[in-house]
């Protein structure tokens, strides 16, 4: 029997269209044997790896606001703090570690003084997510194991090769910017994040090449940064995911 990978990727708030793919995954009943996450993949693969079904990661996706996401907290290397993130993560996880997952998962992050790949697979889970989402210029970096990390878009945006690493024979990766197009910013906000994201779009062409199934749903018409579309978000990964799944004719069990 094949052990499929699923390699979720960043994003931003339109991560909220992974959890609609997974309830397509769920639909035909596939079987997860590892979870990757980079970024917004990194969070809502945390849920999924802890046994929370689409419908419960919907639940909590859906009471987000952005000053959930983060908090205002002045650093010379940072604008806001995203430990907001992480204390929602251990209010629907509890204070668990990666290792205790259900199903194995592995969080990539960005060692920002060498800029090395960090897979973080071992640990507290909310510190390694906090740490995978940290957008370099936005959120102040996370200090993990004598290292500063920051968001591990930037080495791995798609985490397929850590999927494969970790021992899958069949690699489902979500490119959530492959369809994405940009507009015009209206706050400092949009144009850190659209740059940051600008450069993932660039990197990620090489690094889906090597995904056995590439889910890349039209998010075109929704922003990076607005929490108020995210059941649109979801409803989108939902049916973009469901037919490209159906055309890869997926019923691996």
């Amino acid at each position: 029997m094949e052990k499929i990978g699923l390699a979720l990727g960043g994003g931003a708030v339109l991560g909220a269209a992974h959890i609609g793919v997974i309830r397509a995954l769920e639909e035909i009943d596939v079987e997860i044997s590892f979870v990757t996450g980079t970024s917004i993949g990194a969070f809502v693969g945390a849920l999924y790896a802890f046994g929370n079904t689409s419908k419960n990661i919907e639940e909590i996706a859906l009471e987000l606001s952005w000053t959930d996401i983060s908090g205002i907290a002045i650093f010379e290397s940072g604008l806001l703090s995203n430990a907001k993130l992480g204390k929602l993560l251990e209010k629907s996880l509890g204070e668990k570690k990666i290792e205790d997952a259900d199903i194995p998962l592995a969080v990539i992050a960005t060692d920002i003084v060498n800029g090395d790949k960090v897979v973080l697979d071992k640990g507290r889970v909310a510190q390694a997510v906090m740490a995978s989402t940290c957008i370099p210029g936005v959120f102040s970096p996370v200090e993990l194991d004598d290292k500063l990390l920051v968001d591990g878009g930037i080495v791995e945006n798609i985490p397929i090769d850590t999927a494969k690493n970790m021992g899958a024979d069949y690699v489902i990766g979500v490119d959530l910017n492959a369809n994405k197009t940009y507009h015009k910013p209206d706050s400092i906000l949009d144009v850190i994040i659209n740059s940051f994201h600008f450069t993932l779009k660039a990197a990620s062409r090489f690094q889906t090449k090597d995904a056995n199934l590439l889910i890349t749903p039209d998010l075109s018409k929704f922003n990076m940064v607005s929490t108020d579309q995210i059941k649109d978000l979801i409803e989108q990964g939902y049916k973009e995911g469901k037919e490209q799944l159906k055309k890869a004719d997926l019923h691996i069990r």
